[in-house]
């Protein structure tokens, strides 16, 4: 069997960014396999199409099963112009390309290519829609909807810049945040402590925005308002001293990592004692390959693994693929608890019933895309 092409397919999304960028390899004997690279604007997923056109001609006659061997081939022509961010996302939707095409070939889930299952499904933590956040029954009928549907995990992001201004645009700028928008996000904390109750855990999400002060008093605001059990992202990722200062300086657990590329990332966190729950993105860590090795490496250090999700169905399959062989697991994240939005990208809908995903037992990934929409939705 030989790869016979890389195809980007952009198309539009109702999700948050829009867009979900998926890729197809094709072979010569009919078999094709996914994968999913969305990323967070519109001028990156651009870009990473015309990486994967390019990407085709060094791929193309090459026997797909030599999964290994392909993603160093592609990851180290980047190695001169930084081996990191658009280069190795292209790597993580050929690498779970290549595991799709393997497990149709061998008629199994790819789980069963990786050693096999540890449990028989993926638990799971999801987000409500914050756009119905307009008032205090909006946010307890969210919270509800959520205890409701089974999960007994959720995270949200309770700092101000989620109802628009220059920070939603614009990212890090100062990395402050005043004491009215601190009291906001503490007032929400708990409220959706009260309303949740207990048992759910609460996770919250930082998106990297602020600087060492900011953040430690943040988190210790958020502490004292709803039992947090877990602070995301405190600091921007480009800093590992100051996500030091940050964990040395507060209670609850820090979780980081969906912005780490490869296993070379996630060395100094873990080495460094930096993280509670380390948050590797499949799609753009690496793939399903950098995914596993990943975890292992996690394992070796007693932290748990809860792989990050805000794209498409691509992703958070091939996620759940690798967490079914991986025993230092925590939760995979969903976007939503309602995954009805994939219905129309793929034939079969996900079964996340009970707040825990369910993989089919059919081979490779284990969904079938609908060609007929991608098409009549691509864009550009």
């Amino acid at each position: 069997m030989k790869i016979t092409g890389v195809r980007p397919w952009l198309v539009k999304s109702s999700g948050y960014w829009g867009e979900y960028l998926f890729v197809e390899v094709t072979t010569d004997e009919g078999i094709t396999g996914w994968g999913e690279i969305t990323t967070t604007t519109k001028i990156a997923n651009r870009a990473l199409c015309a990486i994967l056109r390019r990407i085709d001609a060094i791929v193309v006659g090459e026997d797909p099963a030599q999964i290994e061997r392909l993603w160093h081939k592609i990851f180290r022509s980047f190695t001169y112009m930084g081996s990191r961010g658009a280069a190795v996302e292209c790597v993580s939707a050929i690498d779970i390309a290549l595991w799709d095409i393997r497990g149709k070939l061998l008629g199994k889930p790819i789980y069963e290519l990786l050693g096999g299952a540890v449990r028989d499904e993926v638990s799971l933590y999801t987000h409500p829609d914050q756009s119905k956040f307009t008032s205090k029954q909006g946010v307890i009928d969210e919270i509800r909807a959520i205890v409701d549907s089974g999960h007994v995990a959720l995270k949200f992001d309770p700092f101000p810049y989620q109802r628009g201004g220059r920070e939603q645009t614009e990212g890090y700028l100062d990395g402050s945040m005043t004491r009215k928008d601190e009291r906001e996000a503490a007032e929400l904390t708990a409220l959706i402590r009260e309303t949740a109750g207990p048992d759910i855990e609460v996770l919250i999400d930082a998106h990297g925005r602020f600087d060492v002060p900011t953040a430690i008093r943040l988190c210790r605001t958020l502490e004292e308002a709803g039992q947090i059990d877990w602070f995301e992202e405190p600091v921007p990722p480009e800093s590992y001293n100051a996500l030091k200062q940050v964990r040395d300086k507060v209670s609850a657990a820090i979780s980081v990592g969906e912005r780490g590329h490869t296993k070379w990332d996630f060395v100094p966190i873990l080495e460094g004692k930096l993280a509670d729950y380390i948050m590797p993105d499949v799609t753009w860590t690496g793939g399903i390959s950098e995914l596993k090795k990943i975890s292992i490496l996690a394992e070796a250090y007693y932290i748990p693994i809860s792989p990050h999700d805000a794209s498409g169905p691509i992703n958070v399959v091939a996620g759940a693929q690798v967490m079914m062989t991986v025993p230092n697991f925590y939760r995979l994240e969903t976007s939503q608890w309602d995954l009805s939005k994939y219905n129309d990208y793929i034939k079969t809908p996900l079964d996340n019933s009970n707040g825990s995903l369910k993989l089919s037992r059919a081979p490779g990934l284990g969904i079938e895309m609908n060609r007929e929409f991608l098409e009549a939705n691509e864009v550009e």
